[in-house]
């Protein structure tokens, strides 16, 4: 699955927008770069950031030093960040940082996107808090910022076959069958951000989007 990338590099100290007193939300998806790890579980946070980037007609941007790739839009009353790490995923909190430090984003405004094996696929579970619960890019954001940030988790469990190595699950890709129901969940968690955007906080909630 194709990252919707456009390579404009500017400097990260030329914004992308001029900052005013418009409330902001930084929505970050996590993943790692490159063609090899396109369509991979653990990339699920990439795919749903460029799904909502290429709805909102917002273009990426290179952000060398902050270590991302940032893209802006509004929705409703707020400006909203797009942004997808650089680092790989181990590293993700650098970038999450850098980037909130730049923009001057609050941490209660920071909105993590990002898979997790512990939720089967099809369901979608949003929290404003909690463990790592072995992702490796959570961890790195909770090494830097704590436990106190909003999360929208999106199932790829169960593990199958039930002895293959965590790692080399999550770095696998979808089933066919799977491919073919990510649409909807991608469109979910478009329609959640949204809705985050609107209420100006996270409702605590599980979504099934597969039955």
């Amino acid at each position: 699955m194709a990252l919707f990338i456009k390579k404009n590099e500017v400097g990260s100290h030329t914004p992308i927008y001029s900052v005013s007193a418009q409330h902001i939300l930084m929505v970050v998806g996590l993943g790692n770069i490159g063609p090899e790890y396109d369509g991979t579980r653990h990339n699920i946070g990439f795919e749903a950031i460029d799904y909502l980037a290429n709805q909102y007609d917002a273009p990426w941007a290179l952000k060398k030093d902050l270590k991302a790739y940032v893209a802006s839009t509004v929705m409703g009353s707020t400006r909203v960040l797009f942004v997808k790490p650089t680092t790989f995923m181990n590293l993700s909190g650098e970038a999450v940082q850098a980037v909130a430090h730049f923009y001057k984003v609050p941490q209660k405004d920071m909105l993590i996107v990002h898979d997790e094996l512990d939720i089967d696929f099809g369901k979608i579970r949003t929290s404003n808090d909690g463990s790592h619960a072995g992702n490796n890019g959570i961890k790195s954001i909770i090494g830097i910022f704590g436990e106190k940030f909003s999360r929208l988790r999106i199932g790829i469990g169960p593990k199958k076959p039930a002895q293959i190595d965590a790692a080399d699950f999550v770095l696998g890709t979808f089933t066919a069958a799977q491919q073919k129901e990510l649409p909807l969940i991608i469109k979910e968690v478009a329609s959640m951000v949204a809705d985050r955007s609107a209420s100006g906080e996270l409702f605590v909630e599980t979504r099934t989007v597969l039955f």
